[in-house]
């Protein structure tokens, strides 16, 4: 069978044939993967325990908010372990917007290929088993279970030998890196949590490394200008790699050059070698014509709306070009229908997905200004609202002003509210900044997120107008991922 499977390959690499064989000969042992979709609680209330039991133990550890800038710790974790990460070959993904996207784009496309993908990302919209994935899907939560007490004793080792305890995040990261190993997986596609050069991910050789549009985003961590934080996130580009870099602010591209000369790797730039040639608006998504490494590919349906999506794909094609040897070694395009197959297939719940009809309420994660000038954009462009109503609560710690400037021009009113996070921006405050951008008859205060989206569907069904209003529901991750719950997407 595997032999029958390298013949049938022979007009590509063989290296390549011989991988993709290996990989379709384990998918059909293991069975078709998992629709991909944002898991719900555990039915088995005992597996619901366990997993409950196992995120508190993650709580109880430095959060993502509090780092300490330094990988020794998961050094010594991967040493401990074995160096599970050196075991496959990876595509590591930084930048300030558009990871998670570009990474299930990634993972996509590869899966299309025949491989066997693991996915990294973060944060989470609803489980945290969502952060792991392998074949396209998250990790059931039994196998979450398993991995963490599988290297428990193992974070342990290492927590007494250090000043401080592994993080949450750092013990998350070995979380993955051994269960990939164990899959095993042909590739992992892996997006840092914060910054590049002291991020946990920051373990790995990658051979790609992708940098996706840079912007001011906690820069309190990682500097205060877009130099500043590309001289951090540049910290993934390995001597020798491929770099991919989507376009960037002057300076930060600059940076990003000069780190990716002095680490002799090889770069392509959105714009210059690769790029979306273009689009159109379609039922459901958009279609490209985009421009990767080896040559143009046309007629690409992407079910996700906004221009920013289109280059995030633009990004991704030229990522798994690369990893292929596409532009380097190869002087030919990928498959055409493995590349239509493969973004045909892309999700990215909370990412302008919709999730109501009658009036339509649609979720996205907008975070900053960068993010939210780009969820405006393509709601706009993608949805006819007649009046498009807003529902924002953002983090305390984000540039809250800049979010609601972005939206003033395409919200007709704005419900303020906060989620249930201690690190949501308190809802007076925030109302206090709405009234000054809207104006105080635009504003409508909840406290609560639940009544502030009920209130955000009446103000849409007011005026007879029922049929052409909507509602978006944006500031974080956790308010999406909140809202998606109260809307009955699970």
């Amino acid at each position: 069978m595997f032999d029958d499977l390298v013949e049938a390959e022979t007009d590509r690499d063989p290296d390549l044939a011989v991988i993709e064989a290996g990989s379709r000969t384990l998918r059909t042992q293991a069975g078709p993967p998992q629709a991909d979709a944002v898991p719900a609680r555990p039915a088995d209330p005992e597996v619901d325990k366990a997993l409950r039991e196992v995120e508190e133990e993650l709580a109880g550890r430095w959060g993502e908010t509090k780092l300490d800038p330094s990988v020794s710790r998961i050094a010594a974790l991967m040493d401990v372990l074995g160096d599970p990460q050196r075991g496959y070959p990876s595509i590591h993904i930084t930048g300030t917007n558009g990871k998670t996207s570009t990474a299930r784009m990634i993972e996509a496309l590869l899966g299309a290929g025949g491989l066997r993908t693991g996915r990294y990302t973060s944060p989470h919209v609803q489980s945290v088993t969502e952060r792991i994935s392998l074949d396209g899907a998250p990790i059931p939560a039994e196998r979450f279970i398993e991995t963490y007490h599988d290297i428990k004793p193992f974070v342990e080792m290492v927590d007494t030998g250090e000043q401080f305890r592994l993080s949450f995040f750092e013990v998350l990261t070995g979380m993955a890196y051994a269960a990939f190993a164990d899959a095993p997986v042909d590739v992992a596609v892996v997006e840092v949590g914060m910054g590049g050069t002291w991020d946990a991910t920051n373990v790995i050789d990658a051979s790609v490394a992708v940098v996706t549009p840079i912007a001011l985003d906690h820069t309190d961590r990682l500097g205060g200008t877009p130099a500043e934080i590309a001289g951090e996130k540049s910290g993934i580009i390995k001597p020798g790699s491929t770099v991919i870099l989507a376009q960037q602010p002057v300076d930060a591209a600059q940076v990003l050059l000069k780190k990716a000369v002095d680490a002799d790797a090889r770069v392509a730039r959105e714009g210059l070698e690769f790029g979306v040639v273009s689009r159109e608006v379609a039922v459901g998504g958009q279609l490209l014509t985009l421009r990767g490494l080896g040559g143009e590919y046309e007629e690409i349906f992407l079910p996700l709306y906004g221009a920013h999506q289109a280059h995030n794909a633009a990004v991704a094609l030229a990522a798994v070009e690369a990893f292929f040897g596409v532009g380097a070694e190869h002087a030919r395009t990928l498959d055409m229908d493995m590349v239509r197959t493969g973004f045909a297939s892309v999700t990215s719940p909370g990412r302008l997905e919709v999730v109501r009809r009658s009036p339509t309420v649609v979720l996205d994660a907008a975070h900053n200004p960068a993010g939210a000038q780009a969820a405006a954009a393509g709601v706009t462009e993608a949805f006819d609202f007649s009046r498009l109503i807003g529902v924002v609560a953002p983090s305390s710690d984000k540039d809250a002003r800049g979010v609601l400037d972005a939206f003033e021009p395409i919200f007709a009113e704005i419900v303020v509210t906060q989620n249930s996070s201690h690190r949501s921006m308190d809802v007076d405050e925030l109302a206090a900044v709405a009234v000054e951008i809207f104006g105080e008859d635009r504003v409508q205060v909840e406290p609560r997120l639940d009544d502030a989206i009920e209130a955000a569907i009446t103000l849409a069904e007011e005026e007879a107008e029922y049929a052409g209003a909507g509602v978006l529901v944006t500031g974080s991750v956790i308010t999406v991922g909140e809202a998606r719950l109260l809307l009955g997407r699970h």
